[in-house]
């Protein structure tokens, strides 16, 4: 059976099968033909370790991926990346578009046997690329119409990977009205955060359309029975509080399963699970042997309807983004704690996205606020994550139960925040703590 991996950047779940009023017809297609779960979250809300811990199913800090690749940081084994994987399983392995696991100019890392690129000139800007990639695996999996019998026995893992909902967003379709938008919560609505969430939904609408372009391919190509199909993105979308944060807009992730055979097809799945999870299903709808180094759990006992979870807990974490900001997180279906490992309690302004709404709170006091080194919520009365219960004697239980769980989960993790402060990599690129946008790259805004 083929595994087809598409993926978007930035875009948590804020897309239509998640109840939100934005253009996704043929991902809400998909969701309507497979599974989606309600409750999936990644292993940290910031580009590469979240895709570096999908794809090898480990934690970031224990494969290594404890920062943006792109600025100098790596997996520890690239052995243990799900396409070396496939191919020593015998799948023929295909990206094209975004990866986020090695810097572009060493992609030869991660191991891919092919890479599809357009020979467009037309790629004017980021998004039409993304349309110029869907349109090349589209001819990918059309070729595989006209193989022999022999040939189609080999399976394929193809990874697609799209540049929306990530920043610059596009122009505003014509169609969609800034004045009847809402901003996502916690921004303030006003005009600028309108706009700029009617450009996000634009970017969306972007990526929908690649998305209906390959599933349209891959039904003509006679591949939908014998594919799995998983579409999902790295974290949260790129606004202030969201993005590399561990609060849920920022961990909270669309995940949808399809695959034949699935007796959870048109199904909802409210139960927690992590990206770590999706390696280990693969290996379990596939008859595979799992990596002994896989730290997540299958799910396919849940789309089987066997057991009602498949976990108590998740745990996600950053390290470093733009700019060194280490936390940690654990979040069970009630609870939340979150913990941040460093004295430096301000706001750090290179780890959020330049954007309209980042300005207006720049305008008003940001770098003013300050960031409590530990936070406790209570989700079923408080799932906007406001109220801060860590001290509260009704709540000192609960506080001692998941600072324990969470200091079990780093020691047996390995984590190396247990040591006190993590150096970055030899030739990393990082950002200080006072910069104020990550696309500062003065001698007195780098470490």
């Amino acid at each position: 059976m083929n595994v087809l991996y598409i993926h978007t950047h930035d875009s948590g779940t804020y897309l239509q099968p998640y109840g939100y009023n934005i253009p996704t017809p043929n991902i809400m297609k998909l969701a309507q033909e497979g599974t989606l779960f309600r409750h999936a979250y990644c292993a940290g809300p910031t580009c590469s370790p979240s895709r570096a811990a999908l794809l090898t199913g480990m934690a970031p800090h224990s494969c290594g991926m404890i920062g943006l690749a792109h600025r100098g940081f790596r997996l520890n084994d690239y052995n243990k990346h799900m396409v070396q994987y496939f191919n020593r399983v015998g799948y023929e392995t295909v990206l094209c578009g975004i990866q986020h696991e090695a810097p572009q100019a060493e992609v030869h890392l991660i191991g891919y046997q092919k890479i599809l690129k357009h020979d467009s000139e037309n790629a004017e800007n980021q998004w039409n690329e993304d349309l110029l990639n869907a349109q090349k695996v589209a001819e990918y999996l059309l070729e595989k119409k006209n193989l022999s019998k022999e040939e189609k026995k080999k399976p394929f893992f193809l990874a697609f990977g799209m540049f929306n909902t990530h920043r610059v967003y596009p122009e505003i379709d014509d169609d969609i009205n800034p004045d009847y938008v809402v901003p996502p919560f916690p921004l303030y609505d006003n005009r600028q955060n309108r706009k700029d969430m009617a450009a996000y939904m634009t970017s969306a609408r972007i990526a929908d359309r690649c998305v209906g372009i390959v599933l349209d391919a891959l039904k003509e190509a006679g591949l939908e029975n014998n594919t799995i199909v998983i579409f999902t993105t790295d974290h949260g979308p790129a606004f202030p509080h969201m993005k590399c944060n561990l609060y849920d807009p920022g961990i909270r992730i669309a995940l949808i399963l399809k695959y034949p055979g699935n007796l959870s097809k048109g199904k909802a799945i409210d139960a927690l699970v992590s990206h770590l999870d999706v390696f280990p299903t693969l290996c379990d709808i596939l008859g595979l042997t799992p990596p002994e180094w896989l730290q997540g759990k299958s799910m396919l006992p849940l789309l089987e309807g066997k057991v009602d979870k498949i976990r108590d807990e998740i745990f996600s974490e950053v390290t470093f983004h733009a700019a060194y900001q280490p936390m940690r997180c654990i979040r069970t279906e009630r609870y939340k704690y979150i913990r941040y490992f460093d004295d430096f309690d301000h706001v750090v302004p290179a780890n959020i996205d330049d954007s309209p709404a980042k300005s207006f709170l720049l305008e008003h006091g940001l770098l003013d606020k300050h960031i409590e080194r530990e936070l406790l919520f209570d989700l079923y009365f408080d799932p906007t994550e406001r109220n801060n219960l860590v001290g509260k004697p009704e709540y000192q239980q609960v506080y001692e139960d998941l600072t324990k769980r969470l200091h079990e989960w780093m020691v047996e993790t390995n984590d190396p925040l247990l040591k006190g402060k993590v150096e970055k990599p030899a030739g990393a690129v990082i950002n200080k703590r006072t910069s104020i946008s990550p696309t500062n790259r003065s001698p007195e805004d780098i470490e």
